[in-house]
Parts: structure tokens; C-alpha cells; sequence
């Protein structure tokens, strides 16, 4: 699934992830593709998880959801909610916390901090990549650093 988030406008963006099975199934996608490999013992094999677009491995069991080792692991509010803030802040929509608090019905501190956390990932990886624009895509699937 490739897809371009520097051309959708905000509406565009919350009609194509509109649910939770949305932002999963495209997590997923990124995230292992074709390829599975289990974090645990190293299997390639694998079958459906507990929950929605998780994998389970078929040697020790493990399980694993989408979300694990990315921007939302973690996240007590919707995927759907935290997906629209993260392309917010990727695309320079300049629209304060307070708006997007008011927008998704979620407390000021809580997009304040999970943008802070989505800022934090951009600044790390725009100094791998000092000349290049830091698209969505590209922090997805990158563990919040501490």
C-alpha cells in the first residue's frame, strides 16, 4: 500500500483512517509487509494473532500486535485519533493543541504530549536526514526515543 501523505488534505486523511482497523491494517502492512520474523526466537512462520492484526508465532507462541515498536505502542486513546495527530505534526499543519483537543475531544495535555512525543521522532530522524522533508511514513514505524 504506498501511499503519499504531503498531498491529502486533513478531511482526506481522517476519510481514509477513519476506524481503528484502518490505521491497524495499514501498521501491519507497513510494518512486516510479506515478511514476518518473531522477535522472540527468530520463526518466519506465523498465524493469526489474539487481536486485530496481531501475529502469532508458530513456534513459541509469542504475539505480537501492529503497534508494538511504533510511535503508537502504548497510546490509551484511538489509533485513529493519534494517526491524525501525527500527520498534523509531519505536515505542518499549524493548529494548536488546544484546537486539536477541541477536534478530537481528547484533553489539551494529551495531544500536547503526544505531539511532544511525535516532534521528539521528527528531530531525531531530521538529523539523519538534515536535507530531506520528514514525511509520515517515515516515522511510522519508529519506537518513540527516550
Amino acid at each position: 500500500m504506498e501511499l503519499s501523505f504531503t498531498h491529502m488534505t486533513p478531511e482526506e486523511f481522517r476519510v481514509k483512517f477513519a476506524s481503528e482497523e484502518d490505521c491497524l491494517r495499514f501498521l501491519a502492512e507497513k510494518k512486516w509487509g510479506k515478511t514476518y520474523i518473531c522477535k522472540k526466537c527468530g520463526n518466519t512462520n506465523y498465524c493469526k494473532g489474539k487481536h486485530l492484526y496481531s501475529r502469532r508465532c508458530t513456534r513459541c507462541k509469542h504475539d505480537e500486535s501492529a503497534k508494538v515498536g511504533t510511535l503508537f505502542e502504548g497510546c490509551r486513546f484511538g489509533l485513529e485519533k493519534a494517526f491524525y495527530i501525527a500527520f498534523l505534526a509531519c505536515n505542518n499543519h499549524h493548529i494548536s493543541t488546544y484546537e486539536i483537543s477541541r477536534q478530537l475531544q481528547l484533553r489539551q495535555m494529551t495531544c500536547w504530549s503526544f505531539n511532544k512525543k511525535i516532534q521528539e521522532c521528527i528531530d531525531a530522524r531530521s538529523k539523519t536526514d538534515a536535507n530531506k522533508k520528514i514525511d509520515l511514513e517515515q516515522i511510522l514505524l519508529k519506537k518513540h526515543i527516550k
